[in-house]
């Protein structure tokens, strides 16, 4: 069976929604959307309800933000589709954009570039964004909304930066409004604004009529950063170089073994982290081969970049510390994904009990997720849809358990 993948937030937190909570597991039987042409694709249904929301919305040639009263996203995009010429085929387009973790990291040499060689098995996991794409009618400039506040809307977003890349590199002169549904959180270590740049370039090729293969929008995608590439293999991959050179292995771990994620709300830069030099001397093939072999375990989920981190946030060690203790067992390894801060217990959705009622941990980030794969030329499916609540909502019984 597989782990349900929700969000769970003690008190408001940027990351938070409001919602209903989805049942059980994985939805099985729910209607999927409508196929686009081309494998991966779907289109949204047509919202016939408005409802007025404050947006913060940006253009990628000005940079200027505004804040105006907006109708339903859905809605709003939905006209500017219609907007468009019919003969174009796609005109609108709604995406998975999910994040990933790294099982092992280890640093393997420092660069002449400064950049730092790694070795890692990084996995694609079931926590995500959802973007929505629209063609614009104007074809003069991009336009991005998201729903939450503090999120770069101009050419600094690596959408941006993505849809800019494929019209240079194709020629193509289709622009978009986009609409970015954020769920993963920022400084994470869990690259999802890389994978809302892969995402990106994978639209922009299906609404041009797939003109590139995957592999070239691979390699195209390592221009924007260098997790970037990772998102075009098949959902588990061992990384080396800075990341950007990806090889993909048959899938290492059951999608069905659950995971919880737990960040909280402090960060610190990876060049902070990386500036304080630890080069493993260990092979980590042997890392690989013990996990496809036995899975995952407290010995070989290991992340060279934990102890620079933990010099840096004493706090972050202090909570993995915790989580080892109270598990008693619970989890098969836990350990912090990339650059941090989160960190990551395998092998059951729940989180230690010290997170709710300790105060120092009010305001974690918490996720339910398992693994995710996707097959060649079909984009990451979501498996079902992350909720937030509240710790109000928990400590008065609001928050439905099942």
């Amino acid at each position: 069976m597989m782990a349900s993948s929700h969000l769970l937030s003690h008190h408001p937190h940027p990351f938070s929604f409001d919602g209903k909570r989805s049942s059980g597991l994985f939805k099985k039987g729910a209607a999927s959307p409508t196929p686009c042409f081309g494998l991966g694709t779907s289109c949204w249904r047509r919202t016939t309800r408005s409802r007025p929301s404050h947006r913060i919305m940006a253009d990628s040639t000005s940079g200027r933000r505004q804040v105006e009263v907006v109708y339903d996203p859905d809605e709003r995009l939905n006209k500017l589709a219609d907007e468009v010429d019919k003969n174009t085929g796609l005109s609108r387009l709604s995406l998975f954009s999910p994040c990933k973790i790294n099982v092992f990291l280890r640093i393997t040499g420092k660069r002449e570039d400064g950049f730092h060689d790694l070795a890692s098995l990084f996995h694609v996991i079931s926590l995500g964004d959802t973007i929505k794409f629209s063609l614009s009618p104007t074809k003069t400039r991009d336009r991005l909304s998201a729903n939450v506040s503090g999120v770069p809307l101009d050419e600094r977003n690596l959408i941006i930066k993505a849809l800019n890349l494929y019209r240079k590199k194709t020629g193509t002169d289709n622009f978009f409004w986009i609409h970015l549904d954020k769920k993963v959180p920022t400084g994470a270590g869990l690259g999802g604004g890389s994978s809302n740049a892969a995402t990106a370039l994978w639209a922009a090729n299906q609404f041009s009529g797939c003109p590139a293969t995957e592999k070239e929008l691979q390699e195209w995608s390592g221009e924007i950063g260098s997790d970037v590439p990772f998102f075009f293999s098949h959902g588990a991959a061992y990384c080396t170089g800075r990341g950007e050179v990806v090889e993909d292995i048959p899938r290492p771990l059951p999608l069905d073994l659950p995971m919880v994620l737990i960040k909280p709300q402090e960060a610190c830069s990876t060049a902070e982290r990386l500036r304080l030099d630890q080069i493993s001397s260990y092979d980590p093939l042997v890392l690989l081969s013990e996990v496809t072999q036995n899975g995952v375990s407290q010995d070989v989920c290991i992340n060279d970049l934990e102890p620079p981190a933990f010099e840096v946030l004493p706090s972050l060690k202090r909570l993995k510390k915790r989580v080892l203790a109270a598990s008693r067992g619970q989890y098969d390894a836990v350990f912090m994904s990339g650059s941090g801060s989160t960190i990551v217990g395998v092998g059951s959705p729940e989180p230690p009990s010290f997170v709710y009622d300790d105060d120092e941990y009010k305001d974690v980030f918490l996720s339910e997720a398992c693994f995710l794969t996707r097959q060649e030329n079909q984009w990451y499916r979501e498996p079902s849809s992350p909720i937030a609540y509240s710790s109000k909502d928990l400590a008065s019984g609001a928050a439905p358990t099942s």
